[in-house]
């Protein structure tokens, strides 16, 4: 493949990758069957995003102070000074509130996904249903008690284990940005670049972990996919930060991290 062709081939995957969203929310739309499954997990959503977004609140003039202290004083020492001190006072205003914005975003991320953890069992039938539906199986026979209990465990533990794996990388350039001064300006677009690549492991995390795919398989798949990883993953960070619209985004993201995953795997059967 000449790389014209490998542009366009990226262009096309990442494309597809920012259509996904529109065609979860498209396809639950359609299929009403879902719509009591799906009111589960915006429940939580709701209840998760409004907690956080009262505590920032009443916490944000501290916030601003915190990230305050990380940014350089400039102090104008002659009259002529002002020339430059004056710009550069209004710029790190700027990235001092760019700061409490990105801050806040991480923050209603980071709700959404503890919504995701309470979410799990619902989010999985989901996923299930969905997967179902798109390969045009019939409906499950009942499980038995033991193994409902079973798969609602496991579904818990695996999104325990991906919600994990996002703070410890969270938690770690977060560390290094406040303990190096001027690291944060180059912890927080890592901490974005992050977040966009795991979200689609996450949202797809359910139809993976049917396909049992190990730690290493999923980072192969992810590189494999990469520019669509990055336009899904990128739409979806976008979306959460959206006031309102991040409550009802969680049932449309995994539909459309399960299509993904059907896309770019071999089928099972559900």
């Amino acid at each position: 493949m000449n790389r014209d062709d490998l542009g366009q081939t990226s262009l096309a995957g990442f494309r597809s990758g920012l259509g996904l969203l529109r065609e979860g929310i498209g396809f639950l739309r359609q299929e009403r069957r879902l719509w009591l499954l799906a009111a589960v997990p915006v429940l939580f959503a709701l209840i998760s995003v409004s907690s956080i977004s009262w505590l920032f609140w009443i916490r944000v003039e501290d916030i601003h102070e915190a990230v305050v202290s990380f940014l350089p004083m400039l102090e104008a020492t002659r009259w002529w000074s002002w020339l430059w001190v004056g710009p550069g006072r209004l710029l790190l205003w700027l990235v001092a509130w760019l700061g409490v914005l990105v801050a806040f975003g991480l923050s209603l991320l980071a709700a959404l996904l503890t919504a995701n953890l309470f979410s799990a069992p619902f989010l999985d039938q989901l996923s299930v249903r969905v997967e179902a539906i798109e390969s045009g199986a019939g409906p499950k026979t009942s499980e038995a008690l033991g193994d409902r209990i079973g798969e609602t465990l496991r579904s818990f533990a695996a999104e325990f284990q991906r919600l994990s794996l996002l703070i410890v990388l969270w938690g770690s350039l977060s560390l290094v940005g406040f303990m190096l001064p001027g690291a944060h300006f180059v912890t927080t677009p890592l901490l974005v670049a992050v977040t966009v690549l795991l979200l689609p492991l996450d949202y797809a995390g359910f139809a993976l972990d049917r396909r049992q795919y190990s730690f290493r398989r999923r980072g192969r798949w992810l590189r494999e996919n990469l520019p669509t990883m990055i336009g899904f993953g990128g739409v979806a960070f976008v979306a959460c930060l959206v006031p309102g619209l991040n409550l009802f985004l969680m049932p449309a993201l995994v539909t459309a991290g399960t299509r993904l995953v059907l896309r770019t795997t071999p089928r099972i059967v559900v």
